[in-house]
């Protein structure tokens, strides 16, 4: 009798030495992403130095010597010493179809750091009833469409815009300046706003929006939404000389000070673990390093 024994499967973290077999494993899961976009994220991501135990790209499932499922792991964040609990965005999960009974053994691995905080920014509407058994609650319920430059606030105030290759200079903080030097080495908007006595971090994505006839942007990172409203004026003037009259911002409400209309539903992000992030601060996630 011929023996027809399948290929085990095992599940282990992403090294440097497999990214080529990953990339084409992640295209052939997403075809609307060419090679290139997993290619240039692998290549960011590659730069970041992940927490002692924690994988530096995520996991993956191997049978018979190939790659046949990945789910990565970002390390976000700022690094800086005050962020104690590790942030960790899970995302770009495929296993091919004949190994799906094995994925929850690589979700389970990916998800094992109790410790953690763990981030979903862009669940599939299919995989919400998942999320919420594995223990994921909701960060925001949707997001909030904006015309900072419509905006009362921001009067007295000085925007900067930072560069890939700017120097800090009389910029204080040295943790939230090379956020934001990081962030415009990957294609974001970085601006810095002074009061003349502080300085508050911004961090914008250019989006493309359908329904939109204006330029986009996505509020990427602030310490405060409350800041991002304090600041809208002058932040919705400078993104306005840079082609964007419109900004989005997770949200799970309308939001007092800005003119714009809420869209309930839209972009909803999930969180697991003892803190939830702040809102609006997609530090280092998926839409930064791989692109919106």
């Amino acid at each position: 009798m011929l023996s027809s024994a399948v290929p085990m499967v095992r599940c282990r973290q992403i090294q440097d030495a497999d990214l080529d077999r990953i990339t084409d494993l992640l295209t052939e899961g997403f075809p609307d992403r060419p090679r290139s976009y997993w290619a240039s994220g692998f290549h960011r991501m590659a730069k970041r130095t992940a927490p002692e135990s924690f994988p530096r790209f995520g996991y993956m499932l191997e049978s018979g010597g190939a790659p046949v499922g990945v789910l990565l792991t970002l390390f976000t964040g700022s690094g800086a010493p005050a962020e104690a609990a590790p942030r960790i965005n899970v995302s770009s999960w495929y296993v091919q179809p004949a190994f799906r009974s094995h994925a929850t053994l690589m979700v389970a691995m990916a998800l094992k750091h109790k410790g953690a905080t763990y981030l979903n920014t862009s669940p599939m509407p299919h995989t919400l009833p998942v999320l919420n058994v594995l223990g994921f609650r909701p960060l925001s319920r949707g997001q909030f469409l904006a015309a900072p430059v419509l905006s009362a606030g921001g009067r007295g105030l000085t925007v900067h815009e930072i560069g890939p290759y700017s120097r800090q200079g009389a910029y204080p903080d040295a943790e939230a300046f090379e956020l934001l030097r990081s962030h415009a080495a990957h294609g974001c908007i970085s601006l810095a706003v002074s009061d003349g006595r502080s300085w508050s971090p911004f961090v914008f994505l250019r989006r493309e929006i359908r329904y939109s006839p204006v330029g986009v942007a996505q509020l990427a990172y602030c310490r405060d939404t409350a800041d991002f409203v304090r600041c809208a004026g002058a932040l919705g003037r400078r993104l306005a000389r840079l082609g964007c009259f419109l900004t989005l911002c997770d949200s799970n409400g309308p939001v007092a000070g800005l003119v714009g209309r809420y869209f309930p539903g839209k972009a909803p992000k999930y969180f697991k673990g003892p803190a939830g992030p702040r809102l609006n601060d997609l530090a280092f996630t998926e839409a930064v390093v791989f692109g919106p």
